[in-house]
C-alpha cells in the first residue's frame, strides 16, 4: 500500500498500482500548468462519503510506494482516468478496466 501526501499535510493511502497511474495523469496536467480537482470514494480512514482536493502546480505531491519496482502500466486507465481528469468534475478515481467495482 503506497500513499500520496498532498501539500506536506494530507496523506491518503493508495494501492501501488492505483498510485502509479493517477502519477501519470495527475503529473501530466500539473506539467501543462492545469489545476484540477480529485475526487476518490471514502475519506480520511472510513470508506464512507467522498473526499475531493484541488490539484495545483504550486501545491507539493509525494507519492510513496511500499514496492521497489514500478507496476505494469494498463494505457485503458491511464487514457480512462484523463479523460476524467480533462472533465468538468475532475480525476475521479475509477475501477480498472476489466476490473470489478469493489
Amino acid at each position: 500500500m503506497g500513499s500520496l501526501t498532498y501539500d506536506s499535510s494530507y496523506r491518503v493511502d493508495f494501492d501501488d498500482r492505483v498510485l502509479a497511474h493517477l502519477q501519470i495523469v495527475i503529473g501530466a496536467k500539473l506539467r501543462r500548468g492545469e489545476a484540477f480537482y480529485f475526487s476518490w470514494k471514502g475519506g480520511d480512514d472510513t470508506t464512507e462519503g467522498r473526499t475531493t482536493i484541488w490539484l495545483h502546480a504550486s501545491l507539493s505531491l509525494r507519492y510513496q510506494y511500499s514496492a521497489d519496482s514500478q507496476p505494469a502500466l494498463n494505457r485503458h486507465w491511464v487514457e480512462a482516468l484523463t479523460v476524467s481528469a480533462n472533465s468538468a468534475g475532475g480525476l475521479q478515481l475509477l475501477p480498472e478496466p476489466g476490473e470489478t467495482p469493489a
